[in-house]
C-alpha cells in the first residue's frame, strides 16, 4: 500500500515546481513577444500599403501654364515619408474601383479635372477651362471593407503629405494674386487645397465596424482547435489511454491495444465530423439570434468548416507526433502566431518583417482572406477568397502528411503507446481485481 500524500509533501518536490514555472514563463513570454510585438508600433513597421492615385486634371495651358495634379503626384511619389509607406497604383478611376472591391487597396486619392482651373479661380485669373466655385478639392475614398485599420494608416499618412503639399500651392497663390486680399481670403488662401474624404461603399451596419470577418475567422480557428483537444481527450478516454474525471468521479476504461495510427485515424475522423458542428452552430448564433450581417451562409458555412477540419487536422497530428506538448505547441502555432501575423486588425504591410514572412503560412490569415471575401466582397475569387483555399488546402495536405509519417514511423519501430504485455498485464490485474470485488 503506498503511502499517502499531503500538499506538504507534493510542494516538496522540486519538479512539481520547476516544470511549471519554467514552462509558463517560455510560454508566456513567447504569447507577449508574438501578440504584442506585433501590433506595439505600426506606423514604424508600415511599408508598401496599397492605395491608388486617380490623376485626372487637367492643368491649365495658355498664357498662365499650370498642372497642381500632376505637381501633387510628383509631391507624393517623391516624398519619403509617403513612398516608403505606401505602394501607390496610378490608375483611371475605374481601375481604382475594381481594385477596392476586391480589398487590393485600402484607399484612393482622385483628382479632379477641374483642380488647377479652381485654384487659379481664388485668384481671379482667367483660365480656357474654368473650374467650379470654391477651395480645389480632392476625394480621399477610404476603403474599410479592406480592414479598418489598414484604411486609416493609408488615410493617415495621405491627408498630411496632401496638407504640405497645399501649404506650398497657398504660398504660390498669395505671391501670384494674394497682394491686395483681405485677411479672411489671405487665410483661404494660405491653405487652399481641400481633402473630402468618404467611406467607399460604407460597412454593413452589423458588421462590428469591419471587424465580422476578423472574429467570424476566430472563432473558426477556435471551433478546429477547441474540437481537436475534445476529440483527443474524449477518444482517449474511451481508448483507455486517459482518465476521465468528472467532478468527483474518476473513470479508467481498460486500454485497448490499438496502433498510433489506427488512433489518429480516428480522431481525424471525428474532428472532421465535429468541425463542421461547431462551425454551424457559431454561425446560427451569430447570424440568427445576434444577427451580424453574413451573406452566403452556406458558403460561410462550408470555407470555415474546410478551415476549422484543417486546424483541428494539424493540432491532432502535433498531439500524436509530440504528446502532451503538442497543445501548447498548437496554442502557439495556431492561435498566437495566427493573431500576430493574419493581418486581421493590422494590415500585414505594418507588421514587422518577420510576421510577414510567417503570414504566408499561417492558417488564421488564410481562413480570414476567404472569410472577408464572403462577407464583405460578395465572395469574389480574387478578393482573397481563392487564395485562401488553395493556401488551406496546402496545410491540410501538409499536416495529413506531417501526421502520417511520423506516426506510421513510430509503429514500424515499435513505439507503442503502451506496451502489448504491460498492456495484458492490466488487463490481467483488472480482471484479478474485479473477480476479487465479486465475491
Amino acid at each position: 500500500m503506498p503511502k499517502r500524500m499531503g500538499a506538504r509533501d507534493v510542494l516538496r518536490q522540486r519538479p512539481v515546481w520547476a516544470v511549471p514555472i519554467v514552462v509558463g514563463s517560455v510560454l508566456i513570454g513567447l504569447m507577449t513577444a508574438l501578440y504584442i510585438g506585433s501590433a506595439v508600433d505600426p506606423i514604424s513597421h508600415l511599408h508598401g500599403l496599397p492605395v491608388s492615385l486617380v490623376q485626372e486634371d487637367a492643368g491649365v495651358h495658355g498664357a498662365k501654364e499650370l498642372d497642381l495634379g500632376g505637381d501633387l503626384e510628383k509631391a507624393l511619389l517623391g516624398s519619403p515619408e509617403v513612398s516608403e509607406k505606401l505602394a501607390i497604383h496610378l490608375e483611371s478611376l475605374a481601375e481604382a474601383r475594381e481594385r477596392m472591391n476586391r480589398g487590393a487597396s485600402y484607399a484612393t486619392l482622385v483628382v479632379p479635372p477641374d483642380f488647377s482651373a479652381a485654384a487659379l479661380n481664388l485668384i481671379g485669373a482667367r483660365s480656357p477651362h474654368p473650374g467650379r466655385e470654391g477651395l480645389p478639392t480632392v476625394r480621399l475614398l477610404s476603403n474599410q471593407r479592406a480592414g479598418t485599420t489598414g484604411a486609416s494608416l493609408a488615410t493617415n499618412v495621405l491627408q498630411p503629405a496632401v496638407a504640405a503639399f497645399s501649404q506650398k500651392v497657398g504660398e504660390m497663390l498669395l505671391a501670384e494674386g494674394g497682394a491686395g486680399a483681405g485677411p479672411a481670403a489671405r487665410a483661404a488662401l494660405a491653405d487652399p487645397v481641400k481633402v473630402s474624404a468618404t467611406p467607399y461603399r460604407p460597412l454593413p451596419e452589423k458588421a462590428a465596424l469591419g471587424l465580422s470577418a476578423f472574429y467570424a475567422s476566430l472563432l473558426i480557428l477556435m471551433s478546429g482547435f477547441i474540437g481537436a483537444t475534445i476529440v483527443n481527450t474524449f477518444v482517449d478516454g474511451a481508448l483507455g489511454f486517459a482518465p476521465t474525471e468528472i467532478g468527483p468521479c474518476w473513470t479508467m476504461l481498460r486500454p485497448s491495444l490499438i496502433s498510433r495510427w489506427q488512433t489518429l485515424l480516428a480522431k481525424w475522423a471525428m474532428a472532421a465530423v465535429l468541425t463542421g458542428i461547431l462551425t454551424a452552430v457559431f454561425l446560427l448564433v451569430a447570424g440568427l439570434i445576434l444577427h451580424m450581417d453574413a451573406p452566403s451562409p452556406l458558403l460561410l458555412w462550408a470555407y470555415g468548416w474546410f478551415g476549422a477540419a484543417t486546424v483541428a487536422i494539424g493540432t491532432l497530428s502535433l498531439f500524436a507526433v509530440l504528446g502532451t506538448p503538442g497543445q501548447l505547441v498548437g496554442l502557439l502555432i495556431f492561435v498566437y502566431v495566427g493573431l500576430a501575423s493574419a493581418g486581421g486588425t493590422v494590415p500585414i504591410q505594418a507588421l514587422p518583417e518577420i510576421f510577414a514572412a510567417v503570414s504566408h503560412a499561417d492558417p488564421l490569415r488564410q481562413i480570414l482572406g476567404g472569410v472577408r471575401s464572403i462577407l464583405y466582397f460578395e465572395a469574389r475569387a480574387d478578393a482573397g477568397l481563392a487564395e485562401g483555399a488553395i493556401a488551406t488546402a496546402v496545410g491540410l495536405l501538409f499536416w495529413l502528411a506531417f501526421g502520417a509519417f511520423f506516426v506510421r514511423r513510430y509503429d514500424r519501430h515499435g513505439r507503442d503507446r503502451l506496451d502489448p504485455e504491460l498492456l495484458a498485464y492490466v488487463h490481467e490485474s483488472a480482471d484479478a481485481y474485479r473477480a476479487g470485488t465479486s465475491r
